[in-house]
This record gives C-alpha cells, structure tokens and sequence, in this order.
C-alpha cells in the first residue's frame, strides 16, 4: 500500500497552476501564491476555469498525479490522466463482470446494501450519544428492512426501487441529527443542482471530493474508473468510482458534515444565496471544509475486514485494492466497508 499524500486543491477562482521544474506552482493574476515539490503532492484538484499548464499536465501524467477541474462551485468539469496503466488482465475480468448481469448484481446488491447499512449506523450512533428518538429509531427499522430486500433484488431496477425508498427515509429524518438551529441549517430533504440550502450544498460538496479520491484509488490499483456495476456507462461519468463511494458516502461525507454543523466549525455566514434557489459556499467556507477534510484523512480506524489500523483518507484505497482482488478470484467476495 502506497503512503498517503496530500491533495492539493485550489480554491480560488482565478488561480492558474503551472510547473517549475518538479515543482507545482500556483499563480493569481501573474503573481506566485504558494508552490510545492510534485513528489509531496497525490492529486491537485481546482475550483475555477482558469485552468492549467501543458507542462503542469505533462508533470502530472509522468508522475501519476491525478488532476481534476471542478467549477467554482464544486460542480465536476473533467479529469485529466496519463497513459492507461494496471493489470490488462484484471481490467478484462472487470469488463465481463460489467457484462454479465447476474454477477454485476451481486457487487451492486453488496454496495446498496453497505450503503443502507451504514445510513442505518448514522441513526444509531446519534441515538446511542443523546438517547431515546422515536423517529430515528423507527427510521433506523425501516432501514434495516430495506437493507434485507437490496440483498435479495431480482434485478437492478428493484435494487434501485430499495435504495431510493431507503434514501427517502433516511433523508426524512436527518435534519434530527444537526445541532445547531434550524434557522442557520434548515433542511428538509435531499436536493442538488443545485442545492437549496446550506446542508444540501455541504453534502455535494463532500460527495464531489470523495468521488474524485475513490476515481483516482481505483486508477492506482489497475481499475478503470468509468465502467461499473451499478451505475450505467455514460460518456465522462466515473461509474465504478460512485459505485464505490456508495458505501463510505455516510462514513466520509454524511458523518463529515454533520461534524462540522454539530461542533460549530461553520456557519450561516459561509453561504451565500445564488439566484433565487440556489446556495453556495463562500470561498472561507470551502477553505474550512477542505482543511477539515484533509485533516480527517489522517485520523485513524481499525478496518473492519483486514483488522489493521489505516488512516481514513486510505479507505477509498483499501477498498479498491479489496475489489479488485475479488475480480482477481484471490478472495470468495468482495467485503464491502461496514460502520456500527
């Protein structure tokens, strides 16, 4: 397992990244702001349309660090990679898993049913740390019903009618596990694109970087990000990465979030009103929900399947790295990532 380096994401709208030499440079209207070594960086990831360097691209793809454009307000724009590399022969296997419906639905049930159980292990966390709810607890029933009938799906339409009933249902419930008032974190459903208040914009924007770490995880073990078992090819959408990520979206994006409202690291005033419906973060509220993330990366877990302490930000790279061998036949099944 490689060590984990750090992301570098830039989050000023006009910034433009170049190289010098081996180094990643940062510049604001011709003006240098910040610059580091490309051996201590994993992946950069930018918030803007200025854009990038032919030679900051090349430095890049020579020494596999993924680059990722996202607009200024966390919307994905592209990805770009070098040459294709990983084992021919695993990334065949994992086209014939694609093809073949039955053995898709097996990984694709696996993940829903993580997914369920882990919005499940949200609920009950909260009702162990503050008591009895009523509603969490019915919720947290509902859940795990919905959790036995992904199992048995019969195909992906009905996989996907549990996953949306159990989505609903979590959703319902969640503005019970923010702490803060109402009035500064209203929420009263899942929305996007874009979204409608302050929760909903934070859960994108979480979601977005845990997608593109899972994408640049499943490169690194020889996976082709873009062909899944769940969610359909599309041209530009990584499909196996949000397959992936459905199963740590509750332990690495919903559990991140309602940190950061429950403990007051952010407020009301890092949002700010776009149009008529939309919000979107103020650019001090992507620095302190970046920098909370990236500190969150280093924290530690034991796995519950290898048994081994790792550093959370290396989840997306155990899992990968565990799909991968099961495609491999090196191991009976793929263990997907639970949380109690």
């Amino acid at each position: 397992m490689r060590r984990l380096l750090n992301t570098l994401y830039v989050t000023t709208p006009d910034a433009y990244i170049s190289k010098d030499g081996m180094n990643i440079v940062v510049s604001v209207k011709q003006n240098e702001v910040f610059r580091i070594p490309a051996i201590n960086v994993e992946g950069i990831v930018t918030f803007g349309y200025m854009g990038a360097s032919p030679g900051l691209m090349k430095l890049c793809a020579d020494n596999g660090i993924s680059l990722t454009f996202l607009s200024p307000h966390g919307r994905f724009v592209s990805r770009v990679q070098g040459p294709t590399k990983g084992n021919v022969l695993l990334r065949h296997r994992q086209y014939q898993l694609a093809d073949s419906p039955r053995e898709s639905l097996h990984v694709a049930r696996l993940m829903v049913a993580a997914k369920i159980h882990n919005y499940r292990s949200v609920l009950r966390r909260h009702i162990r740390n503050y008591g009895h709810n009523p509603a969490l607890e019915d919720a947290a029933v509902a859940l795990d019903n919905a959790k036995r009938h992904a199992l048995l799906a019969n195909d992906k339409d009905e996989l996907m009618g549990h996953e949306g009933t159990a989505s609903g249902c979590y959703f319902a419930v969640f503005a019970l596990l923010l702490r803060q008032q109402a009035a500064d974190f209203p929420f009263t459903g899942r929305n996007r694109r874009p979204p409608k208040d302050a929760v909903n914009c934070m859960l994108s924007f979480a979601y977005t970087l845990l997608a593109n770490e899972v994408a640049a995880a499943l490169e690194t073990v020889g996976l082709d990000p873009y062909v899944g078992f769940l969610h359909t090819l599309r041209p530009g959408r990584t499909s196996l990465a949000l397959d992936l990520m459905e199963e740590m979206r509750a332990y690495l994006g919903d559990r991140f979030v309602l940190s950061l409202i429950n403990t007051r690291q952010i407020s009301a005033n890092d949002f700010a009103q776009q149009g008529d419906n939309g919000i979107v973060m103020t650019d001090s509220g992507k620095k302190t929900l970046i920098s909370a993330w990236q500190s969150r990366k280093h924290e530690t877990i034991t796995h519950p399947y290898l048994n081994e302490k790792i550093e959370i930000g290396l989840l997306p790279h155990v899992q990968a790295m565990l799909l991968a061998r099961y495609l491999r036949n090196d191991i009976d099944n793929y263990p997907v990532f639970l949380t109690n």
